[in-house]
């Protein structure tokens, strides 16, 4: 059974996640050999085909994005409409709705990306050193990535990793894959320590996981 990702840490245990989209991610402790992992992943191959069907089945499908007048675009779980604008002092302005400039229109895609990874690193920082200040965290730094499979991860040098399609989701959301991930510089696993934690300072998480769960695969720009 074909591994798309392999992440190793000082964890423990292996633990095996069928992503949203239906690939396989494995978390493994640092020093076990890949064979063993494999043949850890093929005793469960039968639970993860099973949980690879029920996600895809899950999954919504878009049309593909045009970047035309009207369409919508995702900024903080509030949907804003498109414009196209014959000259702006920028390619893409952000005013209540999007404005683009009609000769970046062959650009649009990277341009809306660029805009995204932009406001995340912003938003989330800020975001992310708040909760770290009012409940005693300590990360080294912050990256946004352009993973497609996760919303973050946490690193064993205390690197918190955020996908930019997170700022899609309405802010309730970002702060629980922030909270999340911070939780994990104190339990490396999803132990009943770990959920806990994010339980202390979100009592509601499980109504915000299960938001993610359902509408994840609404944020983004494909």
């Amino acid at each position: 059974m074909h591994i798309d990702q392999l992440i190793r840490s000082r964890r423990k245990t292996v633990a095996l996640i069928v992503e949203r989209d239906g690939q396989l991610t494995v978390r493994a402790p640092l020093r076990l050999s890949l064979a063993r992992i494999q043949e850890m992943v093929e005793q469960k191959a039968d639970w993860v085909r099973r949980k690879q069907a029920q996600s895809r089945a899950a999954s919504p499908t878009s049309p593909p994005r045009q970047f035309a007048v009207g369409e919508t675009f995702l900024f903080l779980g509030q949907p804003y409409p498109l414009e196209i604008v014959p000259r702006a002092a920028d390619p893409l302005q952000f005013e209540e709705l999007f404005l683009l400039d009609q000769r970046a229109i062959p650009r649009a895609r990277d341009i809306f990306t660029n805009w995204y990874k932009s406001q995340a690193r912003a938003i989330f920082t800020e975001r992310a050193n708040e909760y770290a200040r009012r409940f005693g965290f300590s990360f080294d730094r912050l990256r946004i990535s352009s993973a497609r499979t996760r919303w973050g991860s946490c690193s064993s040098r205390a690197t918190l990793s955020f996908t930019w399609r997170l700022v899609m989701a309405p802010p309730d959301i970002v702060d629980y894959v922030i909270v999340h991930e911070l939780a994990h510089l104190r339990e490396k696993n999803h132990s009943a320590a770990f959920w806990a934690v994010v339980q202390a300072i979100l009592p509601d998480y499980k109504t915000r996981r299960k938001w993610l769960k359902t509408n994840g695969g609404q944020l983004t720009l494909d």
